[in-house]
């Protein structure tokens, strides 16, 4: 599988950012899906999931309300829609995919949140 992230960038506090991860090399439909993020000095967390036919959603306590986990399965892509961006949601985000019992993971994308 591979996975590309896209859509980080430097937001105010405040702002929205969307989030993208295209999948290739699997059947997408097939994956489980997730965002987690990483900030500096922390450990990886994750932030939300999916599962293949988007019934069912999970996500963290500090995104929820705020942060909305979508896919799209004819276009093979997963979307994290964050809003109410604050500091503390800075982080590189990073897409997951589970597919038979293996994960696979993107290179992540830069999400700044700052003045």
């Amino acid at each position: 599988v591979q996975l590309v992230e896209s859509g980080g960038d430097l937001v105010k506090p405040g702002g929205s950012l969307r989030l993208s991860c295209a999948a290739s090399g699997f059947p997408f439909s097939r994956l489980l899906m997730s965002w987690y993020r990483q900030a500096p000095g922390k450990e990886r967390e994750l932030v939300a999931d999916i599962s293949t036919e988007s019934v069912n959603k999970n996500y963290a306590d500090s995104v929820k309300g705020r942060f909305t986990i979508s896919r799209d399965n004819t276009k093979n892509t997963v979307y994290l829609q964050m809003n109410s961006l604050k500091p503390e949601d800075t982080a590189v985000y990073y897409c997951r995919a589970r597919f038979l019992g293996l994960y696979y993971w993107g290179t992540g994308t830069l999400v700044t949140v700052s003045s």
